[in-house]
């Protein structure tokens, strides 16, 4: 009789380790949210440089607009990049992850004292 040898599948296993680890990491991150998205919108000036108007977005964004000829208070419209995790909400649900103990009465309160901003 003859014995065979069996050699242990450490490549396969390697592969399906690194396959699992992969996919693991990629839905934890999940780097989707943090990919730009392209926003158009409408933008009130609220400051004119020599570089162009500089206005503020629906989202709170500075956005500069090259050669514009606007004045302060005009509205143009404006083409600009966002991470999708602040349009979808991701971003704001991390950050409620990350630090659970901030709750909507903490994020009120001004610093001088304990006492919540009216």
């Amino acid at each position: 009789m003859q014995e065979q040898k069996r050699k242990t599948p450490q490549l396969k296993f390697a592969i399906i380790l690194a396959v699992g680890v992969s996919v693991v990491i990629m839905f934890t991150i999940t780097p989707w949210n943090f990919i730009p998205t392209e926003v158009t919108e409408n933008v009130k000036v609220i400051a004119v440089t020599g570089y162009g108007c500089v206005g503020e977005s629906v989202l709170g964004r500075s956005v500069v607009v090259e050669n514009c000829q606007a004045s302060v208070g005009d509205i143009v419209t404006a083409t600009f990049n966002v991470p999708a995790g602040q349009i979808n909400g991701y971003l704001t649900k991390l950050e409620a992850r990350q630090n659970p103990m901030v709750d909507n009465w903490d994020t009120k309160v001004n610093g001088i004292g304990m006492v919540p901003v009216p």
